[in-house]
């Protein structure tokens, strides 16, 4: 990456920011460049900088879940992070909505959150892979048979097969190599799976596959090396 990533962090806990600052400074593929204590500081943060990330936490003052939605609103290009504590499936269900690309927990290793802002800037979608695992346990319970409208049962074949590879953790790369078919066409389907299922983002797509499918196969954090070729 020649130029750097920018990144803004917002967060009512100072001593909690800095160091979360303090971990992106440390590495030289992210700049800083806004932080803030509030939704209203992050809209005004995303108007006058329009960083190409930002990391929120649900609970600050406003609501991270309401700045999530406003960021994308007025900058839809900005990506947004949840750094947060919770891990209630309505938060996490809430964020997906808002278009939020990751749902990280607070208390993770600053390599596995630099990790995280590296998957989101290459248009992936990151997940704390514990959290990842628990939620999809929680989409196994007991559930009516699948709808006769079910958008994920309309797909065509070869697009059912390329979203299976996408919900075991493959990356675009592996899923071409499996199937004899460039990255580009993965990312052509993917993009195509994606406006089918009027899901924002990879892991929408992936969460309405295991809500809709009897087998469930957990998904792996992405490799980074993969992660930064990724752009669908």
């Amino acid at each position: 990456m020649s130029n750097p990533i920018n990144v803004a962090v917002v967060d009512d806990h100072p001593l909690f920011r800095e160091g979360v600052i303090q971990v992106i400074r440390g590495s030289k593929f992210f700049r800083v460049v806004g932080e803030g204590a509030t939704a209203d500081d992050a809209a005004c943060i995303a108007k006058s900088q329009k960083p190409d990330i930002f990391l929120l936490d649900i609970n600050m003052p406003g609501g991270g879940i309401q700045a999530a939605r406003e960021i994308a609103r007025v900058c839809p290009s900005v990506k947004t992070i949840m750094l947060t504590v919770s891990e209630r499936e309505e938060h996490f269900a809430q964020a997906l909505q808002a278009g939020v690309r990751g749902y990280v927990l607070k208390g993770v290793s600053g390599a596995e959150l630099l990790n995280a802002l590296y998957v989101v800037a290459r248009g992936q979608s990151y997940v704390t892979p514990g959290l990842v695992a628990r939620f999809l346990t929680l989409l196994k319970r007991p559930r009516p048979a699948p709808a006769a409208n079910n958008p994920v049962a309309d797909l065509k074949q070869r697009e059912k097969q390329i979203l299976d590879h996408v919900a075991r953790g493959l990356t675009n790369k592996e899923i071409g190599n499996h199937f004899a078919i460039s990255e580009k066409t993965v990312k052509h389907y993917m993009t195509i799976i994606m406006q089918k299922l009027h899901a924002r983002n990879r892991m929408e797509a992936v969460a309405l596959h295991r809500k809709t499918s009897e087998s469930a196969v957990p998904v792996d954090e992405l490799p980074l090396a993969e992660c930064l070729d990724e752009r669908v």
